[in-house]
């Protein structure tokens, strides 16, 4: 007996879901833009498919745990949503159905052991900081470990770059353009500090104040797309409360990595029925990323005494796909004299780190990161540049396990390279 999803019995993201899984025709356009269609071969490990068996479970004609499996193989990527089209809000459903059926699951202890890890560190740079250098302790009897335990060792550097301080207030060199607010995050400034320091120097040097809240934290997107909801929104909430307490209106809210970005925009969804809702959907009206920005803004005074550069450029999916960005960055590399851009020719297909999912899936996101380290390496070029610290690690990892000598940089590091800030 077919039952009719009941909106209202499935909570705040209830009318979210319903609505993602009515729009859908189950047409099959979605089956060419999905990575793990691509590597398994599988109707369920479509978005198709996954639609179905979410359903299905809603609507209590399917157990849980039957459809888990190919729910969790799904990276989240939303290389699905643009190849749409009836327009289904695939990343809402998703998330929304993972946060409800987060709670009533029973994981094996090794999944609840590297989850834990994900769940208590990551989000905080000093914890995943020290997490990082013992890890690197670990290696010494890594064999011996189970496989998501080795993989989080094998991603780690072999020592981590130096804290780079920046002030909570960057002032605009020559004329003041803009004023903006800065999400600093919590992984990158771990494993590449750098990163933020060159968005800031890049923004100053384009007339930019840039301020940076103090009581800022991660903005609850890694945990979010994992389903852990009450732990995403309790982050979200320190950031909104850090970034209302700014002196004084902000142009844009910036952000530099693409999963907190994409995150952010969806912090109505997250906060859909609460008390800050209003307050989060503001907030993320003003959420752009950096590239986005720049782009808006023009950049100027770039030098034109530049080096001969052949760059790839790789779409994050969290920029490109699920927040609809691939003009923008394009748009300022070529803006650097003498930089010759070369396009990958794999469809745009997720690189397989997706936040954690190569912590969590890790046969299928090495199989996905080769697959980009061999794309980007036929491109001939000698840099490869991003706009996502996940993709950044599992790019570097790859083309590295295949002897490439390919220099990967986030999109800000090689314009404010090109800079010489």
């Amino acid at each position: 007996m077919q039952h009719k999803i009941d909106s209202k019995q499935h909570g705040p993201r209830g009318e979210a879901m319903t609505g993602a899984i009515e729009s859908c025709v189950h047409c099959g356009f979605c089956l060419a833009a999905c990575p793990t269609y691509t590597v398994l071969g599988e109707e369920m490990d479509s978005p198709r498919g996954r639609i179905y068996l979410m359903k299905n479970v809603l609507e209590g004609n399917l157990e849980q745990e039957e459809a888990q499996p190919f729910i969790d193989r799904c990276l989240g990527c939303m290389g699905c949503v643009p190849a749409c089209p009836s327009g289904v809000a695939y990343g809402d459903l998703l998330t929304s159905y993972r946060a409800k059926v987060e709670s009533e699951r029973q994981r094996p202890l090794i999944d609840t052991v590297t989850r834990r890890m994900i769940i208590e560190t990551l989000p905080y740079p000093a914890r995943f900081r020290a997490a990082a250098t013992a890890g690197k302790l670990g290696k010494l009897v890594q064999e011996a470990l189970p496989d998501q335990l080795r993989t989080m060792l094998n991603m780690l550097p072999a020592s981590l770059p130096k804290a780079i301080p920046i002030p909570p207030v960057v002032a605009a060199k020559g004329t003041k353009r803009a004023r903006v607010a800065f999400l600093t995050g919590c992984v990158q400034t771990v494993l590449a500090p750098d990163i933020n320091a060159a968005t800031v120097n890049l923004l100053s040097a384009n007339g930019v104040e840039v301020v940076i809240p103090q009581n800022q934290g991660c903005c609850g997107s890694i945990l979010s797309h994992i389903g852990e909801e009450d732990r995403a929104m309790a982050l979200a909430k320190n950031n909104l409360t850090a970034f209302a307490q700014i002196d004084g209106e902000v142009d844009a809210i910036i952000t530099n990595a693409a999963g907190c970005g994409s995150g952010m925009h969806e912090y109505g969804l997250l906060f859909a029925w609460q008390p800050e809702q209003k307050m989060a959907e503001a907030f993320a009206a003003k959420v752009k990323d950096i590239t986005v920005f720049l782009d808006e803004l023009g950049l100027v005074g770039i030098p034109e005494n530049q080096p001969e550069r052949k760059v790839a450029y790789h779409d994050a999916c969290h920029l490109a796909h699920a927040q609809g960005v691939t003009d923008p960055p394009r748009n300022l590399l070529s803006a650097i004299p003498n930089l010759t851009l070369c396009e990958l020719n794999d469809g745009g297909l997720c690189c397989g780190s997706a936040g954690t999912y190569n912590l969590e899936q890790p046969d299928i996101a090495a199989q996905l990161g080769r697959m980009k380290a061999q794309a980007i390496a036929d491109t001939g070029a000698e840099t490869v540049v991003m706009g996502n610290i996940g993709c950044f690690t599992q790019v570097e990892n790859h083309l590295a396990k295949m002897g490439a000598t390919i220099r990967v940089m986030h999109t800000v590091q090689l314009l404010a390279q090109a800079y010489g800030v």
